[in-house]
């Protein structure tokens, strides 16, 4: 069983330079696998990924707080503000082709249908599994989780970054990674959600692994 992200990088045509996304999106997806077998960057802005569905979550989490963590380009006194729109599939994987975007089976499938859903459903992230009680417990969860994930700030981003990179890191540790005091940090935290989106990561991964035995 495996987990795909379909996703796709939301008001990515404003921007004059596609680089400013492509380039640090590239460097996390290449820390996760290789490209193209275990992830891809196709149509411009769109992109898939394989991942272990334990660290699906957590994967899907940071590639939207890397996004929100780029400063906003100006464009005609406008701010471009970068996010993604992402679907989960948890499922198997049939057939393994050479490019991701190429291979097949249930978890590719249910990412798709998903991904094809999130407009309707007016949500930014999502999951469609083999267990329908655990989509719908745990889509309501990120249903409103995103009131706040995607309304993050930079900065609020830049923290989420860098709790999920050094999970252990105090207040303390993490405002010394950022340079900023520890009070700003708690500021920061408070804003992001960041309990809220560390206790939805955990109880995803609880249940995911008592409904795999």
């Amino acid at each position: 069983m495996i987990a795909v992200i379909k996703g796709d990088i939301t008001a990515s045509r404003k921007l004059k330079d596609q680089s400013v996304w492509q380039v640090p999106l590239k460097k996390l997806l290449s820390g996760w696998g290789t490209a193209p077998a275990d992830w891809e960057i196709v149509w411009g802005d769109s992109f898939q990924l394989e991942a272990d569905p334990e660290t699906v979550l957590q994967k899907a989490i940071t590639i939207k707080a890397l996004l929100k963590s780029l400063p906003p380009e100006k464009n005609n006194k406008k701010k471009t503000t970068l996010d993604a729109r992402m679907a989960i599939g948890i499922g198997e994987k049939d057939f393994a082709a050479p490019r991701i975007s190429e291979s097949n089976g249930p978890a590719f499938i249910r990412a798709a249908e998903k991904f094809d859903k999130l407009k309707k459903e007016r949500t930014s992230m999502a999951i469609q599994s083999p267990w329908e009680d655990f989509d719908e417990e745990i889509n309501l969860y990120l249903k409103l989780a995103g009131n706040f994930m995607d309304n993050w700030s930079v900065s609020s981003a830049e923290l989420v970054l860098a709790k999920i990179a050094h999970p252990g890191a105090t207040q303390e540790e993490i405002g010394k990674m950022l340079g900023i005091k520890q009070n700003s940090v708690s500021g920061r935290w408070n804003r992001a959600k960041l309990d809220e989106i560390l206790e939805i990561e955990k109880m995803y991964k609880k249940k995911l692994i008592h409904l795999r035995g």
